[in-house]
């Protein structure tokens, strides 16, 4: 069985190869270590790996781990990321502890997180989820409401936008995969002439990381290939 630092090796070193490919530099693509439902122990070896930004999806779970970490010899080190739906009656503890948000798809959401985040931290970094194949299950603003919504949220104190993260519909093809993910990063790409500060692109996970990567991601999202499978138990 292999180690997560090896595992780690193993995803950084396909992340260098998809870069290659389309002529951009490893250092371009963050690898976000999707930690859910993960053990401290398994996430201290992760950093000991040198891995220092987790995606969590739930609010409790997730603030435990921040509050863990906080006191370690890494602490300044580690980027904390929310990448889960958000309920209005969450949103303080995701305000107070995380560093990002990447599933903001709602002004009252963002206003929520806006109001209730610390004035001594940093500003809140958020990406706006795009349901970019109009899936009923999925969340996420569609296409025609994006430009509304990044101007109402670019101008909230204490959050930052940053940029634009989807889950496309499952495809296994590489053509499907890219067409969703280009067409994300087409969408970016005309906010930006009003908003020149988003610079995050968040999609792509294990199984269509190339394609997400081709198509501009600047962030991919990485759990079960560096952990293992995951034990999911009652979580909020």
């Amino acid at each position: 069985m292999s180690s997560i630092k090896q595992n780690i090796e193993q995803v950084i070193s396909q992340i260098t190869s998809a870069t290659e490919k389309c002529g951009r530099t490893a250092d371009s693509v963050q690898l976000l270590a999707v930690s859910k439902t993960k053990p401290i122990v398994a996430i201290e070896e992760a950093i000991d790996a040198g891995q220092f930004a987790f995606g969590e999806n739930y609010v409790q779970e997730g603030v435990e781990k921040v509050q863990h970490f906080a006191t370690s010899p890494q602490a300044d080190k580690l980027s904390w990321h929310f990448i889960g739906p958000i309920q209005s009656n969450k949103t303080r503890q995701i305000a107070e502890h995380f560093d990002w948000v990447h599933s903001v798809d709602r002004a009252k959401i963002a206003r929520r997180l806006s109001e209730q985040r610390p004035e001594d931290m940093p500003p809140l970094n958020i990406l706006l989820q795009v349901n970019t194949s109009a899936e009923a299950s999925k969340s996420g603003v569609t296409f025609d409401e994006l430009a509304t919504l990044a101007d109402e949220i670019a101008a909230m104190p204490n959050i930052l936008l940053r940029g634009l993260m989807s889950i496309p519909q499952k495809a296994d093809d590489y053509d499907s995969q890219y067409a969703a993910f280009h067409a994300l990063a087409e969408a970016q790409k005309a906010l930006k002439g009003k908003h020149p500060q988003l610079d995050t692109l968040s999609m792509g996970m294990s199984g269509d990381m190339e394609a997400a990567i081709a198509a501009g991601s600047s962030i991919v999202r990485i759990g079960t290939a560096i952990f293992g499978a995951r034990d999911y138990g009652t979580k909020q």
